[in-house]
């Protein structure tokens, strides 16, 4: 049995990328501090070692400790932890970095990876915490597996796209699958056909772990939904899960701006494009879940849940008072 090192591995991604390594057969260690509950708590093959993925003494031991063949990176947030991590698990059979199709500068369509500029990181950004960063901090860790490639360390790096499934506690997706289930009009911003490619959780895990099996060193590999989908086609495939009926409300900018609401207050909404082409994803034997089939077995868990967006997007009565507008023009 092979033995995988997951840094993170308790919350969204990870918890699915560990579910993928069991069913595969792997032995999995999880490493972090034990901040969130741990899922894997009860399972023999999971093993969880406490420590701070910052301190290079506490991921040394780990890796002493476990002897991983393979190292998925889930936590590193900052160039300096991508840094550290190739250094320390330079030896392994694989580590693999998970970045971000944020990582990515220019707006083309799809971005491509070696073809698509990144963007720059400055020394004050790579240390920053700040949202606005983050594709800075992600890109420059990039560069680190691809430096740690030349240095014959087998690195790679996977970059999702805006991820979603069950056990998501970003709850944007949840958002509208709250909406979709409790209410019959919904507004939807613009016209509804900006496109923010999606990728299912469960597919960002396999691709991990095909990454860490057959992927080529220092090179990068996108994640998303090989059929990307509008915001309206996603409320309709979320209202087909749940089996009802929803009427969706266009409104522009003009007119959001009547109740003081802007485009991108929505959930998943995006103004231009951003799409990701996965055909480096698909040399490794790597394939997307059917939108419909992965939207059934995420509105499935969201209503077990008690997530419902309401801290990420517009409150339903505000809402309702642009529907009141929106029926008087």
């Amino acid at each position: 049995m092979d033995s995988a090192l997951v840094i993170g591995g308790t919350r969204f991604i990870g918890r699915h990328t560990v579910e993928e390594l069991l069913d595969h057969d792997y032995h999995v260690t999880i490493f972090n501090r034990g901040s969130h509950e741990n899922p894997f708590m009860d399972y023999a093959d999971v093993h969880h070692v406490r420590g701070d993925r910052t301190d290079d003494e506490a991921l040394l031991s780990a890796k002493r400790e476990v002897e991983p063949d393979v190292v998925l990176d889930f936590v590193a947030y900052h160039p300096d932890d991508v840094r550290s991590a190739v250094d320390i698990f330079a030896d392994v059979d694989a580590y693999v970095y998970v970045s971000s199709g944020s990582s990515y500068a220019a707006d083309d369509i799809p971005k491509r990876e070696g073809v698509t500029a990144l963007c720059e990181c400055t020394p004050d950004q790579a240390v920053d915490d700040s949202y606005e960063t983050y594709g800075n901090r992600k890109a420059e860790g990039d560069r680190q597996v691809f430096e740690a490639a030349e240095r014959g360390v087998n690195a790679m790096a996977v970059r999702p796209t805006v991820v979603y499934g069950p056990f998501d506690y970003t709850e944007r997706l949840d958002y509208w699958l709250n909406r979709v289930q409790e209410y019959d009009r919904i507004v939807v911003p613009g016209d509804g056909t900006n496109v923010w490619q999606r990728v299912y959780v469960e597919d960002v895990a396999s691709l991990l772990r095909l990454v860490a099996e057959n992927g080529e060193a220092g090179k990068a590999y996108n994640a998303g939904d090989q059929n990307a989908i509008t915001l309206e086609r996603t409320v309709e495939e979320a209202a087909d899960a749940l089996d009802t009926d929803v009427e969706v409300v266009h409104a522009s900018a003009r007119e959001l701006s009547t109740v003081d609401l802007e485009l991108d207050d929505f959930p998943l909404y995006r103004d231009y494009p951003h799409v990701l082409d996965t055909h480096r994803a698909e040399s490794v034997g790597w394939e997307s879940t059917a939108v419909s089939e992965a939207m059934e077995r995420t509105a499935a868990e969201h209503v077990e849940s008690d997530r419902d967006g309401s801290d990420v997007g517009p409150d339903r009565e505000t809402e309702e008072r642009l529907l009141d507008v929106l029926d008087t023009v």
